[in-house]
């Protein structure tokens, strides 16, 4: 997939996690003069298992457009698991979405699924200074012209938040989307969702910034959000957002003529189980 190399940057991700939740086994006391039985091991606390399924109004990775403007649905699960099968704290998750980019940039391409795959390790360094690293893998199954190259991406990160902002450092240790000679591409995403005190609502807030080297035409560019997300209960949500980049035009505009990283509102609406 060239997301890159056909003008469009990637998807992502996403992905929440989940926290175990601990369970206790209370022991009754034996019976006087009775033996003492042994206590029994309390159970492995239960994994955590969430998924969610969203309606977006369009699909945008990082900022540049991967569905043409047009409506995508996507979802995921992410599962975290449980104390005793592994320190607590690790976590694995998938999350999809449909694209249109990799079709857009060649008509010969026939792959509508972004899949990513990940997993990795959470906990809290200090109180209220969480941390999260983990490996995230980008795929996207399809049919593909001879010589054309594959887009599937993996990329390292690392996170660490403070009170509602967030910084998460992204490194590709694969060509970043198809584009050749991309390796060590990296991403840095600083964000924040803070409550307005008004209706329930969030303010979300976001600046990154991709560094993609050794291309001819500048690839590397800055990308920015500012939004609100409703959260109705019952794992409804909503969230508005306008979204913008610098990202250059003679990189990033498609063969049917398309700017992908031109400024556009998002709409979104997301159900969440548990």
């Amino acid at each position: 997939m060239k997301k890159f190399a056909y003008a469009a940057s990637l998807v992502l991700l996403t992905g929440a996690v989940a926290g175990v939740s601990q369970t206790a086994i209370a022991q009754s006391a034996p019976a006087a003069d009775a033996p003492a039985a042994a206590p029994a091991p309390a159970p492995a606390a239960p994994a955590a298992l969430t998924a969610n399924v969203t309606l977006a109004s369009q699909y945008r990775y990082r900022g540049i457009m991967q569905t043409n403007n047009k409506p995508a649905i996507q979802g995921g699960f992410d599962y975290a698991i449980p104390g005793g099968v592994l320190p607590e704290g690790f976590y694995i998750g998938n999350w999809n979405s449909s694209i249109s980019w990799l079709s857009d940039s060649n008509s010969n391409v026939s792959a509508p699924i972004e899949m990513d795959f990940y997993g990795g390790y959470k906990t809290e360094i200090v109180k209220d200074v969480p941390i999260d690293v983990g490996v995230l893998q980008y795929y996207y199954p399809g049919s593909y012209p001879d010589g054309f190259t594959r887009p599937h991406t993996t990329e390292g990160y690392a996170q660490i938040g403070y009170g509602p902002v967030t910084f998460k450092y992204s490194h590709a240790f694969s060509n970043l989307f198809g584009t050749p000679d991309s390796h060590h591409s990296q991403y840095f995403d600083l964000s924040g969702n803070f409550d307005t005190g008004f209706w329930g609502l969030t303010l979300n807030l976001h600046a990154g910034y991709q560094q993609v080297p050794h291309q001819t035409v500048r690839a590397s560019y800055a990308d920015w959000k500012v939004g609100v997300t409703k959260d109705f209960g019952n794992g409804w949500a909503a969230s508005l957002a306008y979204i913008d980049t610098n990202a250059s035009r003679a990189f990033y505009t498609n063969t049917r003529g398309n700017y992908m990283g031109k400024a556009t509102a998002l709409l979104s609406i997301t159900k969440t189980f548990q």
